[in-house]
């Protein structure tokens, strides 16, 4: 009998770092750029757009992830200090 195993490896492995989605920005709007798209407007508008998306989803990201870390010791003060 087969085993079944996990098509998925779930989420918190597949997030892509900020670096990582500004990079793939960068790509995405140069490739719109490109001559092969220059008379493909639609094509165009639609890369640059998700280039766009995915920059606002970086930095949101990173803002997540600074606001996370403040948290996490402002916590660890009030611990300290007895406060929770």
């Amino acid at each position: 009998m087969a085993e079944s195993k996990p098509t998925s490896t779930g989420t918190a492995s597949q997030m892509m770092t900020s670096d990582e989605m500004r990079g793939l920005a960068k790509r995405l709007r140069a490739r719109a750029q490109s001559v092969l798209l220059r008379h493909q407007p639609e094509q165009h508008r639609d890369l640059t757009t998700a280039a766009s998306l995915i920059e606002q989803l970086a930095d949101l990201a990173a803002e997540v992830l600074s606001s996370a870390a403040v948290i996490d010791r402002l916590a660890c003060l009030l611990r300290i200090a007895g406060g929770a």
